[in-house]
Formats: structure tokens, sequence, C-alpha cells
């Protein structure tokens, strides 16, 4: 009798694999014929007049000028410059904001003492501060890192303090009653209930982090992939130009599918309840 429920559990399980084996794959088929669609118009729209070929290049002209890039080594080095700036400065606000973040969320007095500060601050574009930025540090590697900090740190700071207040009570409730003593309950409740929350604003952090870079190194910087688009683009070289944009993009969606992965680790108590 166990072994014919266990073969039936099996099989079920089997069958479960399959059926989210096959929905994955389906659903992949269809992300990556969208993604040739859009490609296929790309390449089709400028020979057949739609757009201008001049400043719209085809895709394969596109493609011609990245691996041009490659091959030259330029576009590694700019985007080595750009990923250790960013790298650098989201991973220090990765440190400051999110223990901030917790002891306000958790702390009222640490919140009343430090809140005017965060609404100070919380509602400035961290473009809007590049100048002072450059003025305080110059045009070199620590002004760029200072700005991918600052425009890194309210995400994720401000979802950190938001996952700690919304923490369901009835958890909180639970732990005491079982007689947890505070450290126990900030740890084995507070804090593993805030993760989704807090990946949210990593998320939204890692997206800054690449953004306001290229856009600081658009106004000063001697390399970076923002340097490339900008240069390429004053010297007319176009398919080069579209070239960087690609690249940036491929760089943002390795982030957030590397995030993703990440939140779906810490969270995976979430997902087997």
């Amino acid at each position: 009798m166990a072994s014919v429920s266990k073969s039936i559990q099996t099989t079920y399980e089997t069958r479960k694999h399959i059926r989210f084996s096959f929905h994955w794959i389906q659903k992949l088929v269809k992300q990556i014929a969208v993604i040739i669609l859009l490609l296929l118009f790309w390449e089709v729209a400028p020979r057949i007049g739609v757009t201008d070929p001049t400043f719209f290049p085809p895709f394969s002209k596109v493609v011609e000028g990245w691996w041009g890039l490659v091959v030259s080594g330029e576009l590694l080095a700019h985007f080595q410059a750009s990923i250790v700036r960013s790298f650098i400065g989201f991973g220090i606000a990765l440190l400051i904001a999110i223990p901030l973040g917790l002891l306000i969320g958790w702390y009222p007095i640490v919140s009343d003492l430090l809140n005017p500060v965060l609404e100070l601050f919380r509602n400035t574009a961290a473009l809007a501060l590049l100048p002072v930025f450059i003025l305080v540090f110059g045009i070199g590697e620590t002004s760029k890192v200072a700005i991918v900090l600052f425009a890194c740190t309210f995400p994720v700071l401000l979802n950190t303090i938001s996952a700690v207040r919304n923490v369901d009570p009835l958890l909180i409730k639970s732990a005491r009653s079982m007689g947890l003593p505070p450290y126990k309950l900030f740890y084995q409740v507070i804090l593993p209930a805030s993760i989704p929350t807090i990946f949210t604003g990593i998320r939204m952090a890692g997206t800054a982090s690449i953004l306001v870079l290229i856009a600081a190194e658009m106004v000063g910087a001697k390399e970076g992939l923002g340097y490339l688009i900008n240069y390429t683009q004053m010297n007319f070289q176009i398919p080069e130009m579209y070239a960087g944009i690609i690249t940036i993009a491929i760089l943002g969606f390795v982030l957030n599918y590397i995030l993703v992965s990440l939140e779906k680790r810490f969270s995976a108590w979430k997902t087997n309840q």
C-alpha cells in the first residue's frame, strides 16, 4: 500500500514538473518572439523609408558598430569604468541604507531625529545635485561614485523603513507571546518579513545606479558608457551610439535578473507558505 501511494505521489510530482516546464518554455518562446519582431522592425524600418537610416540605422549596422567596439577593446574599457563606479556607489548605499532604515523603522526616537533630514533630501533629484558634487569632489571618480551613492540610498532607505513599519502585527504579537527576546524578534520575525519590500528598493536603486551614472558620465568624464554615447553622438558615429545604448539596456536587464533571483532565494519562506 505504501509503495502504491509513493508511486502515485511520484507520478503527480512528475506531471507537475512537466506542466511547469511546458508553461515556462511557452512563456519564454512568447517573450523571445516579441523581441525578434521588434528587432525585425528595427532592421526593416530604415530600409523601406519608415525612418531616416542616417539617424536610425538598421539593426545589422548597429551590431557591426557594436562588434567593432568589442574587437577594438573600447567597449570593454568603457564598460569596466561604468560598472566599477556603479557597483561601488550601489554597494556603499546598501551598507548605509539598510541598517539605517531598519533602525528608523523599528525605533521611533531615531525616526523622530532623522525624519526632517530625510524629508529634505528625499525630494531632491540626484542629477540636480551633480554640479554640487563636481564642485566639492571634482570631475574625477569620487564625484561619480558620490552621486550614485546619493541616488541609490533613498530608494533602499525608504523601502526598508516602510518594510519594517508594515510587518504584520499578528506576527509580532505571536512572537512576543512565545517569549522571544527583542533581538530574536527583530532577527527572526521583522527582518525576514521585511525582505521582499527591501528588495523592491534594492531593485529601484540598481536601476538608479546605472541611469544616474550614465547621465553623470555625459557631463564630465573621459571614459564610461555615458561618455561613449555622448562622444559617438558628437562625432556622428550613430551605430556606435546605439551600440552603447544597447549595452546599457543589457546591463540593466542582467542586474535586475540577478536581484530578482536573490530576492526569490531570500524570500523562499514566503513562497513555501
